[in-house]
């Protein structure tokens, strides 16, 4: 039984998700864009064990609280390689937006593609998407007890949307590849949940999102 909660978190209102085994209570939280409050309530209601922190992508929105999450509750720290510019630029992220923010702990551990990341008996596989950045992934968590699977997408793919490329490392023609050829493929029952906005699926994104078509 995995238990979830997802919620918009700071400024940006990036979709923050606690996720974890029902039954071992490990837990994993993906893209800490901020409400430490709200995380740490999570993590003590339902007595879990932080197991990782991991990100969709390097952009501050998505990894403002990743030092808070860590001091506070333990847990690696994981990224896609290719986006560790992002993550170790956060100041520089910030001060574009006219805020500061302190330096990032050190990433404990990068995943590539196909990797696999286990939180009890649970696991979300790594699926490379570049395209909003060039280190995006999206996490494809199957239940154990088969539920319906759930697909993180960050700023990848969005409910009639999609991430946009004009950012350092954004590139347009890889972003629709990557959703046409990683996430248009799955399940189209998938239930979507992206980096900001309602949930959506994967089969309504294939047929109706106007910016990339299946």
């Amino acid at each position: 039984m995995l238990l979830r909660e997802t919620f918009p978190a700071g400024a940006f209102q990036c979709n923050c998700t606690v996720i974890a085994d029902g039954t071992t209570k490990d837990a994993i939280v993906i893209d800490p864009g901020g409400e430490t409050d709200r995380i740490r309530e999570v993590i003590s209601h339902y007595d879990l064990t932080l197991r990782a922190i991991v990100h969709t992508h390097g952009h501050v929105d998505h990894i403002h609280a990743t030092r808070d999450v860590k001091e506070a509750h333990g847990g690696v720290i994981r990224l896609h390689k290719a986006d560790l510019f992002l993550y170790d630029g956060i100041a520089m992220q910030a001060a574009m937006f006219g805020f500061k923010v302190r330096p990032v702990l050190p990433v404990d551990s990068f995943f590539e593609d196909g990797d696999v990341i286990p939180f009890g008996k649970q696991s979300a596989l790594v699926i490379h998407a570049p395209g909003h950045t060039p280190g995006s992934v999206c996490f494809d968590v199957r239940d154990a007890d088969e539920r319906r699977p759930l697909l993180f997408s960050g700023d990848t793919l969005f409910c009639r949307s999609i991430g946009r490329t004009d950012l350092p490392g954004g590139d347009q023609v890889q972003i629709v590849r990557s959703i046409r050829e990683r996430l248009y493929t799955l399940d189209p029952d998938t239930l979507v949940i992206p980096g900001h906005g309602p949930n959506t699926t994967v089969g309504e994104e294939a047929k109706k999102n106007p910016f990339v078509r299946a």
